[in-house]
């Protein structure tokens, strides 16, 4: 019953796009005053009704209780995130973590606009070639593809960038298909 909860809420944020998930982590975020990464129910409440996600009381009081492994009557969001991922296989996250390692130049956990310089190609962008956009424009556009749509600070973390993908890989049946993918578009 709550697994059928927690499958109602990951379909409710998939049908926002490949960043419904990382949106409501986000949300989470804001929702957590005390900065403990955890959420008690009210704030796990409020935290789904502010991202405009209905499963009702019931649903959200099972899909908490299941999270709630210890009993303490918190949850950690990263872990809850985790779990309202869709699944994705070990091949699926490898070739993902390869991508984010390839985005990631300076290799400290965060992609930033310094981090796009030599690894992608602003010139080829129809906005940079009509002189419409700089390049770091180019790059801020390219960055709010993974970066929180409710939350745009410029930077990528792999938690993010796995959020996004993870929201990618729920429409890609073939595990073969998705990693051919993930190569072609990070020339892995």
């Amino acid at each position: 019953m709550a697994a059928d909860a927690v499958q109602e809420l990951r379909q409710q944020c998939l049908k926002r796009g490949a960043a419904g998930i990382k949106g409501l982590g986000r949300t989470f975020r804001i929702m957590d005053d005390d900065g403990s990464k955890s959420l008690n129910f009210q704030e796990f409440e409020k935290g789904l009704e502010n991202y405009a996600v209905s499963v009702g009381k019931d649903k959200a009081q099972q899909i908490f209780a299941m999270m709630d492994k210890d009993g303490s009557g918190t949850i950690n969001f990263d872990e809850f995130l985790e779990k309202l991922r869709p699944p994705m296989s070990s091949a699926r996250r490898q070739v993902i973590d390869q991508a984010f390692q390839k985005f990631d130049k300076t290799g400290d956990g965060v992609v930033t606009i310094e981090d796009l310089q030599g690894v992608y190609n602003s010139k080829h962008h129809p906005k940079y070639k009509s002189g419409e956009w700089t390049e770091e424009q180019v790059f801020r556009s390219f960055l709010e593809n993974f970066d929180s749509p409710y939350d745009k600070d410029g930077k990528v973390t792999l938690e993010e960038f796995v959020n996004y993908y993870s929201g990618v890989s729920a429409s890609v049946d073939s595990d073969e298909y998705f990693i051919t993918m993930m190569k072609n578009a990070w020339k892995l």
